[in-house]
């Protein structure tokens, strides 16, 4: 097999790879600000709750995340049957969206808390509401401070996810790991690299380029 025929193959591979990073940024990071808000709340059973969920997801392996939703959720007690997901991508998808939630909840909790107490003083002399102080004055300011972090989870998260070969499905890795296999040829796994490393550079691009946008 030739180089011609790998790259199509890892060229599908990569679109997977590339689908769960998407699904999982675009479902984790509003999950992660709604659980930063429910951990910073006045409430402190509601905290506490979110406190430990972020424990959890942040203590345990995302490989075991991973197998616990597509194995063993099914076998959860009285209401397995509910919770099952046959589909493995979206099983896959699931334990990623959980998993990064919790680590964006702790990076916006950082960026919120590094907000100056004075810009909540300023908002209440100009009138404004709680909504509008968090949505105008605190909300940019978090998200031009957690910028840097993100960007280190985003590509962070483009490795990882290659993680979901646990459960059988056919990512950049996996593909590459078959057509080693077949060819003894290692030079696949160069090529694998440079498709990470490509990915990894146009995150970092995007990133600075955001930086620079929301920087004032």
């Amino acid at each position: 097999m030739s180089l011609q025929q790998w790259i199509p193959q890892m060229a599908v591979g990569c679109l997977l790879t590339l689908k769960l990073f998407f699904i999982t940024i675009v479902f984790s990071m509003p999950l992660g600000l709604v659980l930063t808000f429910l951990y910073t709340s006045k409430n402190k059973a509601v905290s506490a709750i979110i406190s430990f969920y972020i424990l959890i997801m942040r203590g345990t392996p995302l490989l075991l995340q991973i197998f616990f939703v597509y194995f063993g959720l099914p076998y959860v007690p009285g209401i397995g049957k509910y919770l099952t997901i046959n589909d493995r991508f979206t099983a896959g998808a699931v334990a990623f969206i959980l998993n990064y939630a919790a680590y964006f909840a702790e990076i916006f909790r950082g960026g919120l808390l590094s907000v100056d107490v004075g810009q909540y003083e300023a908002a209440k002399v100009l009138g404004l509401t709680d909504m509008q102080t968090r949505t105008h004055i605190v909300l940019p300011q978090m998200f031009r401070i957690s910028l840097p972090a993100i960007s280190n989870e985003a590509i962070i998260l483009i490795k990882d996810t290659a993680l979901i070969t646990a459960i059988g499905l056919s990512d950049l890795l996996k593909v590459t790991k078959t057509i080693v296999n077949k060819t003894t040829n290692i030079s696949a796994f160069v090529v694998a690299a440079v498709f990470y490393l490509i990915m990894s550079y146009i995150l970092t691009l995007v990133f600075k380029l955001l930086e620079r946008k929301f920087s004032f």
